[in-house]
């Protein structure tokens, strides 16, 4: 079976991707933030994985209200980035691994989920920039990567407790996939932040730090909230928060925390950092 090796959870702000291409990383404003990431790198080096699953959102690059599925799973041999009119450069293409994206499909369905299957599928923001974050300066991505894809958007959106179940199920599949890949878990977004509306700018460390501390030892506990609390409490786009959940599904039943940075605001977000180890 497939070597689950870990998982890391960031946020994945088109500011930061902004900052890294200015060369900002040690300006006071941002310094806080991507002095995080040391940890993550010596983690990285230490369990070198070369796949990866990244629960993300989509922000209409692939998908927009007129066609928004709950989950998608990509399927493709190759995946682009593309210009989505933050000012950022296009990033490296990403290798895909089709055969176990269709391994993790068949799970999905096997446990009754109905994801879309994309066999063209271009990312964002929400996974190269936590790209570049893991990995900066590379010629080319270490790791080939499985995308899934959380409606964070449109409502209805789905609950946590199922979000938690969608990652549990990949999990399955991680575990009786024949191969010997050595695979890490992705999950960005959030935290709490809200980008619009009369609550523009709001944040909540409080629900942030709830969601930190609870994620290794009880992610059941972040099931507790309906996803209309999950908005109230995080922000209209804190409900981010699900593709963490969804992550922390497919890691496993037990983890370990390894390291956490937590800094607030980044481009009114809260912006967190976590690398969790299976135990």
């Amino acid at each position: 079976m497939a070597d689950i090796v870990g998982a890391y959870f960031t946020s994945h702000v088109p500011a930061i991707g902004g900052a890294i291409h200015r060369g900002d990383q040690q300006d006071p404003y941002w310094k806080p933030f991507f002095d995080g990431f040391v940890r993550v790198h010596q983690w990285l080096a230490l369990t070198k994985p070369d796949v990866a699953v990244v629960f993300n959102n989509d922000h209409g690059l692939n998908f927009f209200l007129d066609c928004l599925p709950t989950f998608a799973v990509g399927a493709a041999d190759q995946y682009h980035n593309a210009d989505e009119g933050w000012g950022l450069p296009i990033y490296k293409p990403f290798a895909g691994h089709a055969a176990l994206s269709w391994h993790i499909v068949e799970q999905l369905v096997t446990d009754e989920f109905d994801p879309a299957t994309c066999q063209k599928m271009q990312v964002d923001h929400a996974l190269s920039i936590p790209f570049e974050l893991a990995w900066p300066g590379v010629d080319a991505w270490p790791v080939k990567i499985v995308p899934i894809a959380i409606n964070t958007v449109q409502h209805p959106l789905p609950s946590a407790k199922r979000c938690l179940a969608l990652g549990r199920s990949v999990h399955r599949a991680l575990t009786s996939w024949p191969g010997q890949e050595r695979v890490v878990v992705i999950g960005t977004g959030g935290l709490s932040h809200q980008l619009d509306g009369a609550r523009a700018g709001f944040m909540n460390p409080d629900y942030d730090r709830f969601c930190l501390d609870n994620l290794a030892r009880n992610p059941d506990l972040l099931t507790r909230h309906s996803i209309h609390d999950i908005v109230r409490l995080s922000g209209t786009q804190g409900v981010e928060i699900l593709n963490w959940i969804a992550a922390r599904g497919a890691l496993g039943p037990f983890a370990t925390e390894v390291h956490r940075n937590y800094h607030i605001p980044i481009s009114n977000t809260a912006a967190a950092t976590m690398v969790l180890n299976p135990a």
